[in-house]
């Protein structure tokens, strides 16, 4: 069994904010084939889903933002799972607007949901996926989270969506490599040093040309 939880805040005054998404990201899944009915349970909205024989809780915490890790040490200690079975999907304002990025461990980089998780489990070793929401202004990171997209945006964010969900079946399917794989998409390879010429290197080049016969001939008259 696997567990998804999309992390956001409870409410209609919260819905289609930038701190969301990850509630969006549990309810485009929710739209999917193979998807029961909505229950309440764990402090949370819970569906269980079925993907490539695996099943799969798909998980909102209702506790609010700074709390989600009660949730989730709830359902985590009910179905006696490891955090390994874990995938947390959240915002990150330090990521541009669309930009995604699967980690299998790490700190909670200002996001207070990813901090409570990591105090509830007492461990930052659980495998989470951020959407980038775009970057506030200096001192305005409080605010700008709880802000809708902009009409302009909106594209992207629905975009990064559904390219989020489809991160989660990989996930589910083929593991977290794989997932990590398909998300961040693959290192770019280092490019080959070029090596500048000396004068002596240019000289036999030269040279070699005009035992060749490759030299450039005059323009004939």
């Amino acid at each position: 069994m696997k567990v998804v939880v999309g992390l956001g805040n409870p409410g209609r005054q919260y819905a289609g904010t930038r701190h969301n998404v990850g509630f969006d990201v549990i309810d485009y899944l929710a739209k999917g084939p193979g998807v029961g009915s909505s229950r309440s349970a764990f402090q949370a909205e819970v569906v269980e889903m079925t993907e490539g024989g695996e099943k799969v809780l798909l998980v909102k915490p209702q506790t609010f933002m700074n709390l989600s890790g009660r949730a989730v040490r709830a359902v985590l200690d009910f179905y006696k799972l490891t955090p390994n079975d874990l995938l947390v999907v959240c915002d990150d304002y330090n990521l541009p607007l669309g930009k995604l990025r699967v980690r299998a461990k790490g700190s909670a980089g200002g996001q207070n949901g990813l901090k409570n998780i990591q105090d509830q489990l007492g461990t930052d070793e659980y495998p989470r996926l951020r959407i980038g929401i775009g970057q506030p202004a200096p001192g305005e990171a409080v605010d700008f989270v709880l802000t809708r997209f902009k009409p302009g945006e909106r594209a992207a964010a629905d975009e990064a969506v559904a390219s989020a969900a489809n991160g989660v079946l990989v996930w589910v399917r083929q593991g977290l490599a794989a997932c990590m794989n398909r998300v961040n998409g693959p290192e770019p390879a280092a490019k080959p040093e070029k090596k500048k010429e000396t004068g002596d290197r240019r000289q036999e080049t030269r040279e070699k040309g005009k035992k060749t016969g490759n030299e450039p001939k005059p323009p004939e008259n």
